[in-house]
């Protein structure tokens, strides 16, 4: 009888992680990146000239600014005049004959984003490597850590090396493979833990990404992580979160949470497990979702005891939070997400598909979404922007995240929605880029390199002719509505140029890029986009 019992536990948990993995392992392979025709550069010195820079620190814009690049480094940055009065010569940084000047007047420049949650797509949404990079790369994302390499770990290994050597039009990669993945066997025990995360700092992994474990592996896995230098993240689901939240994951050397999964568990006061609904079943995602919009009511109160109390604890342990408000935002604006402008031109037919009401696909949840359920998600949003904006305002680390590729959520634009609901939560502007380029930096242990324009930091800029600071619409890749002289609507903003490594890539190019792969597939499928139930 204890044989029959522990084997259907072994079973149950080869189970669970097959149904964590599912969308992930679903989706490997997909059509892998072409060489890189794209982009100028990198110069032996290159100049940006007349900018006004957005440094990602937190401190407020200043130009004009020279900005002088050598190769791949920032080398100088020099304060050349005031706002409103001609550049003056002399003391400007030097140009000599085969150097190459961007005289960018006028134009805004920011440090490259970060994306924190960025899975690279699959053949379940159709989506080749080339059109998933170049949307980022559109929208000034130059780095990406996906969490999960759902891919598989070598083919993401593949284009993280080819991107550092600028073979590919891609961001950085980080590799975080999914805990368990390649495993020929459940992992049950704390030894089994530790090796598995030895063998994957040794196959190249940068870090992993937990969906959940018994307490013995998580502690385990996760001290182990820790201990020989690699980084972590976590989603917190629903399987093993009544056992183990935020704060065991923490304490434990997690890096960061994802989502927001695992943290209200954390803030019960009057309950130790979720109020599910009686019939509930986790791979009913209609039940999974719609009852997840009901967690923060039954968390703890904002500024509560226990509310403070677990905050301070998430604070001392210099802990991240990675939210991805967007990815959810459907819930509580079914018909916004799916009707946002850019589906009509930048949307793959296939991923239309995958986005459809579905029992199958991951995230296609719609078999009855009503007026009830987003309501409860607005004010399941509301609380949780509290705790997350109070996490901000008392020292915490905040990043962005976009998780695009699911719910309607498209990749570089979902991204720059992200940075919106980041300012919806309270956040001011600057706030929202330091959270998109040197907070997440330092999530990364990248903070050295990347995440500011400093000096001695890698070139990697977004450069722009409105200001991102007051409107983060003109970051989308369609840009922001405006009325002109002749009382006309026109379209401004957009990307300029995404600096990669000191390589010069024209970003709206890069968007119609896109737009000529989406009119591909339409053309070959004979396909175009409507709206589930309709014939148009």
């Amino acid at each position: 009888m204890k044989n029959h019992q522990s084997a259907m536990k072994k079973n149950l948990l080869w189970l669970l992680l097959a149904v964590f993995a599912l969308p992930f392992q679903s989706y490997s392979q997909i059509m892998p990146a072409p060489d890189r025709k794209e982009g100028e550069g990198p110069y032996d010195k290159l100049i940006i000239r007349g900018v006004t820079m957005i440094d990602g620190t937190g401190a407020p814009p200043i130009g004009p600014v020279d900005i002088v690049v050598q190769r791949n480094k920032i080398t100088e940055i020099k304060v050349v005049g005031y706002p409103g009065l001609p550049i003056k010569e002399e003391g400007r940084p030097l140009a000599g004959p085969n150097d190459k000047v961007l005289d960018l007047e006028g134009h805004f420049l920011l440090p490259g984003f970060i994306d924190m949650h960025g899975h690279i797509g699959g053949t379940g949404q159709g989506t080749p490597a080339e059109y998933v990079f170049k949307l980022w790369m559109s929208h000034g994302i130059t780095t990406v850590r996906d969490p999960a390499a759902g891919n598989g770990l070598s083919w993401v290994l593949d284009h993280k090396r080819k991107s550092l050597a600028n073979q590919i039009t891609a961001p950085r990669l980080l590799a975080y493979t999914v805990f368990g993945q390649g495993a020929t066997k459940p992992i049950t025990n704390a030894a089994e833990a530790r090796a598995w995360v030895n063998d994957n700092k040794a196959k190249g992994g940068d870090g992993i990404k937990f969906f959940g474990a018994k307490p013995e592996v998580m502690q385990a896995a996760l001290e182990e992580n820790k201990k020989i230098g690699l980084r972590s993240a976590m989603h917190h689901a629903q399987m093993d979160v009544a056992r183990w939240n935020v704060l065991h994951s923490a304490r434990a050397g997690l890096t960061t949470m994802e989502h927001w999964y695992g943290l209200p568990e954390a803030l019960f006061a009057d309950r130790t497990v979720q109020d599910y609904r009686l019939d509930y079943n986790y791979q009913n995602e209609q039940h999974r979702f719609g009852e997840a919009g009901k967690l923060w009511k039954q968390a703890a109160p904002p500024y509560s005891e226990h509310w403070n109390k677990v905050m301070d604890e998430l604070l001392a342990l210099d802990f991240t939070i990675d939210p991805t408000f967007n990815i959810y935002e459907a819930n509580r604006d079914l018909m916004r997400a799916r009707r946002a402008e850019w589906h009509e031109q930048y949307t793959l037919p296939s991923l239309w598909r995958f986005y459809k009401p579905s029992r199958e696909s991951h995230g296609s949840y719609w078999f009855d979404w009503t007026t009830e359920e987003e309501i409860q998600w607005k004010e399941n949003y509301r609380l949780w922007m509290t705790f997350v904006n109070e996490y901000k305002n008392r020292g915490g680390r905040v990043t962005t995240g976009s998780d695009s590729g699911f719910i309607y959520q498209l990749y570089g634009f979902a991204y720059i929605r992200e940075m919106e609901l980041l300012r919806e939560a309270g956040f001011h502007p600057l706030e929202v880029i330091r959270a998109s380029t040197l907070h997440a930096a330092e999530a990364l242990g990248m903070d050295k390199e990347i995440g500011s324009v400093e000096v001695g930091k890698l070139a990697d800029f977004v450069i722009l002719e409105e200001n991102p600071i007051q409107n983060l619409k003109v970051l989308y890749g369609t840009g922001a509505i405006r009325i002109n002289d002749q009382n006309e609507p026109i379209r401004v903003g957009g990307v300029k140029y995404t600096v990669k490594d000191g390589i010069v890539y024209d970003a709206k190019k890069l968007l119609q890029d896109v737009k000529t792969i989406v009119d591909q597939h339409k053309a070959r499928e004979n396909a175009r986009l409507t709206q589930p139930g309709l014939e148009y």
